[in-house]
């Protein structure tokens, strides 16, 4: 029995999620094995290795966008596993913004982002 859940979400830049997880600090991987309970393994397209005995991993699906895939009930035993990924998908929310305001032409634009 395989305790992995799997969420989809709105993350489709696989660069933008590589450099928003590094810029959090947190090593990644890209086509690794994500770690699960009782050292069950799933292969993703890219692996955030966190501290301890599980990891978060993202697939991509046919339509660009990628599933997270995750033991959540082991990764929320050494982390808080909300605020954890609310600060990945904060990350890279502001990652992409930022991406596409440059592609725009307005890299020299005053941007400022408020996060509340």
């Amino acid at each position: 029995m395989s305790h992995f859940s799997t969420l989809r979400t709105k993350i489709s830049d696989s660069a933008i999620l590589v450099n928003s997880l590094r810029d959090l600090g947190i090593n990644v991987q890209t086509n690794a094995d994500v770690r699960g309970y009782n050292g069950q393994r799933l292969r993703a397209d890219i692996v955030a290795t966190l501290e301890g005995e599980y990891d978060l991993g993202w697939s991509e699906n046919s339509d660009g966008t990628f599933d997270l895939i995750a033991d959540l009930w082991g990764v929320a035993k050494k982390h808080n596993q909300t605020e954890l990924i609310n600060s990945i998908n904060q990350k890279y929310a502001v990652n992409k913004t930022l991406s596409e305001v440059k592609q725009r032409g307005l890299q020299n634009a005053n941007v400022k982002l408020v996060l509340q």
